[in-house]
């Protein structure tokens, strides 16, 4: 098993309309588009940004995916859209509370813990990848560097 830790919990929803779910999260700018704890426009680019923007020298990123069909992915998408902000230290918990609620993910154990989430994620198959950058811990420079070219490739290119 995994030591129970880890930093940060987000999920990427690609319904009607593709989302992240950014519980307690600091991906924020008046440039991006957000609600409560809901990032939109999830483009590529705005993704790989995402992704970048929270790894750094002292941590590295664990992204998993997971397909699912088109109706779960709905329900979760109104899910994470209406769903309340969430306090810090709560993403985890958040994010494996809304996942417990929606079909083939019902065996989902509430967590604090990141990592017990992605272990679990694991177990159920999800494709497994690691981003490694080497910026110092001060993120605000990387989000104001990087919103002037976020504006100019909206369309996802």
């Amino acid at each position: 098993a995994l030591p129970i830790s880890g930093a940060h919990t987000s999920i990427l929803v690609n319904g009607s309309q593709r989302v992240a779910f950014d519980p307690a999260g600091s991906f924020r700018h008046p440039g991006i588009v957000s609600r409560n704890d809901t990032v939109y426009g999830m483009t590529p680019y705005l993704v790989d940004q995402y992704t970048r923007f929270h790894a750094r020298e002292t941590y590295h990123v664990v992204i998993q995916t997971i397909e699912v069909s088109p109706e779960v992915a709905e329900q979760a998408l109104q899910m994470v859209v209406n769903h309340p902000s969430v306090g810090q230290s709560y993403c985890a918990m958040s994010t494996s509370q809304l996942l417990s609620k929606l079909p083939g993910f019902e065996d989902v154990r509430p967590s604090f813990f990141p990592k017990r989430l992605m272990e679990t994620f694991a177990d159920k198959g999800a494709t497994f990848e690691r981003l490694y950058e080497y910026d110092d811990d001060d993120k605000t420079g990387v989000l104001r560097a990087f919103v002037p070219e976020y504006e100019r490739n909206k369309t996802g290119t």
